[in-house]
């Protein structure tokens, strides 16, 4: 299987991995979607979803899906971390840290449709 460059190979710092609480397996990650696991491969290449390696295995954060979806700004906040010099443990260290102006984490933000003052603090970082 070829590796995207969204996985990371590095183990997850047990503080990290602890803020994202569950997390999916690619396939489970699929079925929650409804669709194949070469889809989310293709979502993890395109920076629309993002994936770590935990126990060697890519895993999803599972705050990422909702309702049978990638939660609404996810891909767009992903690009803008990604493009302000954001790894993979950075970023899910970012989205899942609370923030009390926000209130709540980037991540709660994202699923509770308030995503425009995320990614105006993500783009923010670029700076």
């Amino acid at each position: 299987m070829t590796q995207t460059h969204a996985t990371v190979d590095s183990a997850l710092d047990p503080r990290t991995d602890a803020l994202a609480g569950d997390w999916l397996s690619l396939r489970e990650t699929a079925e929650r979607l409804g669709i194949k696991t070469s889809r989310i491969k293709q979502l993890i290449s395109e920076r629309k979803l993002l994936s770590v390696r935990r126990d060697g295995e890519p895993m999803v954060p599972a705050a990422f899906i909702r309702d049978g979806q990638v939660i609404k700004g996810l891909p767009g906040t992903l690009t803008l971390l990604s493009d302000a010099g954001f790894g993979e443990v950075e970023t899910i260290r970012w989205l899942f840290t609370a923030d009390d102006t926000l209130p709540g984490t980037p991540v709660q933000a994202l699923s509770e449709n308030r995503g425009t003052e995320v990614r105006r603090r993500a783009q923010a970082l670029a700076f």
